[in-house]
């Protein structure tokens, strides 16, 4: 790895990005601004006014962000601002056509009878968490210095959090058990991962992420050396000292806690995924990878023989067959699922004038635990009448799927953009995670390379496991997809994400100090 940092470095230019990185901004702007444009024209025949609110004030914060970043880390990667930006926007411009409500495919499916899905697509709510999200990133850019300049008031480098290793793990403990504390925490589609502050709902999780990130890196730059020993050899792998393996056990049952308490198997995923890549990372040994896989393996089918875990148990039901499960399912002590959609008698027994879940009130009566599928049918469903070149924004129906603002934008993006438009939001999300493992291979400090290449394997992991989700790849999960979905914790945490990455990106592509004289010269002083 240091070698091949020493090439990269040696061929990084070490020189000012800023036109090149303000030519990307002006790009993305364009991009969102023509998103906005192409919804009003293609729903009401004319350009919205959500194209100055929303699109303009998008333009503002992204400039305030580009001049900030100029200033303070001008030898930043110039792709990383660009890149986010463009996903924020396009994100919040499906945000802003789900909450078109009053539209005119809106009237016209009501008027030919279909059935329509309440949603609660929220564009000015997402526009303010984006100022905050850009104002967290103007902020983490200010606060963060160079590596080597450690004197400023108030302010840390991304190498000061390796002082605080054991803190900021403890930390992002509290933040993951809050969610099972009585009185604010909240369970939301069978997860518990939220937490009610006054009227304010955040996850917690998205901030534990970043700061497990650090943990984990600060840890393992410290024992990567005793983990890197080899013990016995098996087959083609060498598999480490059994003594070794505690640290990864440990973890492994952290995550299993995590997984029974929140019954969250996404989350669990992730930063079990993400420990097994840094311990891969800081070890380059491919019989962790095989450990960690099949501990993952053990630790689902774990879960599946636990009858408090029927939520965990119907994600994956779901995944293997979700018909059963079409507009509401009850799962039985048994294994069977009873029907409780819309056509059984149960449900027309409890489908009275103010019932909320007649199919919940008929399953609890019954004694099982209930679960509706048609949230991924439909979405799978929009993702094929989208095909390859999509129905055109603001021309399709992807307010019919449930949660489509946010567990299944993604979807949403699949039905009016198509599988063209997919790829294209997926190449971007690529281009940041190589990026970031570029400035990580970069890195000069064993830690800050651990760190980067934390940070952008997390983004990565995310991105596969909603998306692996939502296309049923993957059992569903309750991840959040970077960026584009409605949310304020985790637009906050992914331009905190971004801020890491540009003040590190900054301090490996800047040129490293020149000596005050060249050695072996002697300097003359005059003392007249």
């Amino acid at each position: 790895m240091h070698s091949l940092g020493e090439q990269i470095r040696a061929r990084l230019p070490y020189q000012r990005r800023n036109a090149a990185s303000l030519a990307l901004l002006v790009f993305a702007m364009v991009l969102t601004l023509s998103a906005f444009a192409e919804v009003g024209l293609a729903r009401d025949g004319s350009i919205p006014a959500g194209l100055f609110v929303y699109g303009g004030g998008l333009v503002v914060l992204a400039l305030i962000a580009y001049f900030v970043q100029a200033k303070f880390t001008p030898y930043a990667d110039p792709l990383l601002l660009p890149l986010a930006v463009a996903l924020n926007g396009v994100g919040l411009a499906m945000i802003y056509r789900l909450d078109l409500d009053t539209s005119a495919d809106r009237k016209a499916a009501a008027l030919a009878g279909k059935k329509l899905v309440e949603d609660a697509a929220d564009a000015p709510s997402q526009l303010m968490w984006t100022f905050v999200g850009i104002g967290l990133f103007v902020a983490a850019v200010l606060i963060m210095r160079d590596t080597d300049k450690t004197d400023a008031p108030l302010s840390f480098t991304p190498k000061t959090a390796q002082r605080y290793t054991y803190l900021i793990g403890l930390t992002a403990v509290v933040l993951l058990l809050l969610p099972i504390v009585p009185g604010i925490g909240q369970q939301i589609n069978g997860a518990r991962v939220w937490i009610s502050v006054g009227p304010f709902s955040v996850q917690p999780g998205e901030f534990a992420k970043l700061l497990l990130v650090v943990f984990f890196a600060g840890y393992l730059v410290n024992k990567r050396q005793a983990m890197s020993l080899i013990g016995k050899k098996v087959g083609p792998f060498s598999l480490p000292r059994g003594r070794d393996l505690g640290p990864i056990m440990v973890i492994w049952f952290f995550c299993l806690g995590v997984l029974f308490l929140q019954k969250d198997l996404g989350t669990a995923l992730l930063f079990f995924g993400l420990f097994v890549s840094l311990l891969y990372i800081a070890t380059q040994r491919l019989s962790w990878v095989v450990i960690g896989i099949g501990l993952l393996a053990v630790g689902v089918f774990v879960a599946t023989l636990l009858p408090f875990m029927g939520h965990v148990n119907q994600r994956i039901d779901i995944w293997l067959n979700p018909k059963p499960y079409f507009d509401g399912g009850c799962l039985m002590e048994s294994g069977k699922v009873i029907p409780v959609n819309p056509n059984t008698e149960i449900y027309q027994k409890y489908d009275t004038e103010g019932a909320i879940s007649p199919g919940f009130t008929a399953c609890a009566e019954l004694g099982g635990e209930y679960s509706d599928s048609a949230q991924l049918m439909k979405g799978l469903y929009a993702l094929g009448e989208g095909g390859v070149l999509g129905t055109g924004l603001g021309q399709g129906e992807p307010w019919r799927t449930p949660l489509s603002f946010s567990d299944f934008i993604f979807d949403s993006f699949g039905e009016e953009l198509g599988l063209t438009g997919l790829m294209v939001l997926l190449l971007i999300y690529a281009l940041i995670v190589q990026r970031g493992m570029k400035t990580a291979v970069a890195a000069r400090d064993p830690f800050l390379k651990l760190f980067a290449g934390g940070v952008s394997f997390v983004l990565a992991l995310q991105v596969f496991v909603i998306v692996g989700g939502v296309t049923r790849l993957i059992p569903l999960t309750g991840l959040t997809t970077p960026f584009l979905s409605q949310g304020g914790s985790s637009l906050m945490a992914n331009w905190i994400l971004i801020a890491i990455l540009v003040r590190m990106s900054h301090d490996a592509r800047k040129p490293a100090p020149q000596a005050i004289q060249d050695e072996g010269m002697t300097q003359i002083v005059s003392t007249r």
